[in-house]
């Protein structure tokens, strides 16, 4: 293995609230502010100011040597400026080491790229694009989907925009006997495809305190012999950021393995390189092609669009809330038109899965909901009271 490309995605969104009509209005009529300003508040101090001081450390102490990537939706960086500027200027200060590249998303961590039309999907784009560059002085090159969401209708759409590459998963099911390791083009469009070593990344961000692991404890030394023996060009590692202290606790010493990392991979030989740099590097070796019916993501173990549309709930709301849509446009009413976005957030149709076992546990983390048909009815209510809203709107505007 000659590089390891680290991706680091930094997401919170805003929760609806248990809904129930009384005299608010606007935005704070669905969301609660209260709980999201709590969890926020705790994943800050528990992962985002810890974990980013450590890193914006190793990448001083390491001259450049040092790299990785991040991208940080327009939900967490909206919720930075309203209730902790600190965690925005410790971001600004990685942006202006110049070692680590921002990456572009869906401003509102949203489903819009399932959408037949792509218009909302390539709106959402550009408000991030907007967002990062101005709150972090840089313009993204390199894009991620919502949950490395993807297939050849995507890419297409993403490289239309100027991308040079986008990021998603290394689906076993779908690279056959190929390696992940390697530089891909996606099918019919000019645009790199870096894809996900799965087991190597979920090494360190689900099995790393796991006791029952037959590799438990990790440790930096042997993450970095494990890669060394990796066939391919470039080891991808992309992982939730909130990995570091809040998923996995500072007791279980995640913060100990993420301090020895940058040594442990630099003394094998390998390089840290971010996206850019992968695909400037290194040639694709072939080509990727997912049907427009055959999305994949990095979610639980089918890796597809299942985690957030598996069940008649999670169809029935997103359909709903698709329809209404144009709907919402046409008031040109920003506000009604920023609560519909963020009822796009693919948060909400997760807290409705029904899987159980490992993979449900996943899903009512940070839920405020007791099941996930709670969570499908609230929803529907939140969206019920909101279509009438606009409806309302609608109406005044014609007479």
């Amino acid at each position: 293995m000659r590089s390891v490309c680290m991706y680091f995605q930094l997401h919170q969104p805003y929760r609806l609230k248990w809904f129930w009509p009384d005299d608010s209005k606007g935005f704070e009529r669905y969301f609660d502010v209260a709980i999201n300003r709590s969890i926020f508040e705790k994943v800050a101090s528990k992962c985002y100011l810890p974990a980013t001081t450590l890193l914006a450390e190793l990448v001083d102490q390491h001259e450049g040597d040092f790299k990785f990537s991040v991208s940080i939706t327009g939900t967490l960086l909206s919720q930075c400026e309203k209730w902790n500027p600190d965690v925005l200027e410790i971001f600004r200060q990685l942006a202006d080491s110049k070692c680590v590249e921002f990456l572009d998303e869906t401003n509102y961590h949203s489903l819009a790229g399932l959408f037949d039309s792509k218009d909302e999907f390539r709106e959402e784009i550009k408000a991030h694009h907007d967002l990062t560059s101005d709150l972090m002085g840089v313009k993204p090159q390199i894009f991620r989907n919502t949950e490395l969401l993807y297939n050849n209708s995507v890419a297409e759409t993403v490289s239309s925009l100027g991308y040079k590459a986008i990021l998603t998963e290394g689906v076993d099911q779908l690279l056959e006997s190929r390696s992940p390791n390697h530089v891909y083009k996606a099918k019919d469009c000019d645009i790199a495809v870096l894809m996900r070593n799965y087991k190597m990344s979920d090494d360190i961000g689900y099995r790393f305190s796991a006791k029952w692991w037959e590799e438990y404890p990790l440790t930096a030394d042997k993450w970095a012999c494990w890669a060394s023996k990796e066939q391919g060009d470039c080891l991808n590692i992309f992982m939730d950021y909130e990995t570091f202290g809040e998923h996995q606790w500072a007791d279980s010493g995640i913060f100990d393995f993420l301090r020895a990392l940058p040594n442990e991979v630099l003394s094998k030989g390998i390089e840290f390189n971010t996206p850019s740099e992968v695909i400037e590097k290194y040639d694709p070796v072939d080509e990727i092609d997912v049907g427009d019916f055959n999305t994949i993501s990095w979610a639980d173990m089918e890796r597809d669009t299942s985690a957030w549309l598996g069940n008649d709930m999670q169809r029935r709301c997103f359909e709903e809330a698709k329809r209404l849509g144009p709907y919402v446009k046409k008031t040109k009413d920003p506000e009604l038109i920023n609560i519909w976005k963020h009822l796009l957030t693919s948060d909400h149709y997760y807290y409705m899965s029904t899987k159980w076992l490992g993979d449900g546990d996943v899903h009512s983390y940070f839920s405020i909901h007791t099941s996930p048909y709670d969570a499908a009815i609230n929803f529907i209510a939140v969206l019920l009271d909101f279509k009438s809203c606009v409806f309302r709107k609608l109406a005044e505007m014609d007479a």
